[in-house]
């Protein structure tokens, strides 16, 4: 056959193979969703992020593909999930509640963009240089939680009538725990308020925690900021309302959920963001070159059924100051 022939042969061939055998489509790029609570509790915030992505142009399973890690509130897990993410050849690395994979989340940087929804300082924590300038490979957006729990005291005692006593769970194998133990601590001393600080880091032990308020009479009780008691709002919630003990939290999920107030950055604003900069990062920006964000938004919900089945009534200038008031 002559050499002319044979390549109008293969030529006219080639037209009718299926247009995948002629041209290789990119590979969809996969975005990696770790988190330490679970779907149950976070679907609203999937759908925000989902939207800043959305946003950006991308939408999943269509040009990009989410796959998601959930810990459910077992935060040990995290480092292991975050392994499996980046085997997975992830384009970016989205991690919540990733104060415990901080160690893992590093290595995930050496390799892939990493984009964190934290509850911590970041540059306290070693994670980036600065705020302005990350100057590595992770960038993200901060709540700083711990810092606010001063806030949610003053809040707490500004609510109820002065009490001797006042306690503070905490998730010990959370990393943020210890200062927002010793931030508490502090604080308290400086006004004269008694602290007691308990610890659960399973929902097995919130019955034993409401059981030592109890006995201690406590008055009054700050729920600090965690992947877990976020996941079991609901038992944290009606165990509070079982020993009519009030509390504050620090999402506003909780007031939502029969919780007596709530205050902390919007949770939802964070997710949005990070989806913004994973969205930029997919267009190829380099997480360097974006500023680790801090929060701008800050939300007061006050449930009034709560608060009226609790026989307490909320002053008005705290009321005037809520940004949601739950009444029904």
């Amino acid at each position: 056959m002559r050499r002319r022939e044979f390549i109008t042969l293969v030529g006219g061939a080639a037209a009718g193979w299926p247009l995948g055998a002629r041209a290789q489509q990119p590979p969809m790029p996969v975005v990696g969703f770790l988190s330490g609570r679970s779907l149950a509790s976070d679907s609203h915030l999937v759908a925000t992020f989902s939207r800043a992505l959305n946003e950006a142009g991308y939408v999943n399973g269509e040009n990009v593909a989410i796959e998601f890690r959930w810990a459910d509130g077992q935060l040990n897990r995290l480092p292991e999930l975050a392994a499996e993410l980046i085997e997975r050849k992830v384009a970016v690395l989205f991690a919540g509640a990733s104060d415990v994979a901080s160690g893992a989340l590093r290595v995930a940087a050496a390799t892939v963009p990493v984009v964190i929804a934290t509850g911590s300082d970041p540059v306290a924590a070693g994670l980036v240089a600065s705020f302005n300038r990350p100057g590595g490979n992770l960038t993200g957006v901060t709540v700083f939680s711990v810092a606010l729990e001063l806030k949610r005291l003053e809040l707490l005692r500004e609510l109820i009538s002065p009490t001797p006593l006042i306690a503070l769970l905490i998730n010990p194998n959370n990393v943020t725990a210890t200062a927002a133990r010793r931030q508490l601590n502090d604080a308290t001393r400086g006004i004269g308020q008694d602290m007691l600080v308990l610890e659960a880091s399973t929902e097995g032990e919130f019955e034993a925690v409401f059981a030592t308020l109890a006995q201690k009479r406590a008055g009054a009780l700050v729920v600090s900021d965690d992947a877990l008691f976020a996941n079991r709002r609901s038992v944290l919630v009606a165990l509070a309302a079982r020993h009519a003990i009030p509390a504050i939290y620090g999402r506003r999920d909780f007031a939502e959920a029969g919780g007596l107030i709530s205050y902390g950055a919007s949770v939802a604003d964070q997710y949005y963001q990070s989806g913004v900069y994973v969205g930029r990062i997919l267009k190829g920006a380099k997480p360097s070159d974006l500023p680790f964000l801090q929060p701008t938004k800050f939300e007061l919900a006050i449930n009034l059924m709560t608060a009226k089945a609790l026989g307490l009534t909320v002053p008005a200038p705290l009321l005037a100051r809520a940004d949601d008031v739950i009444d029904k």
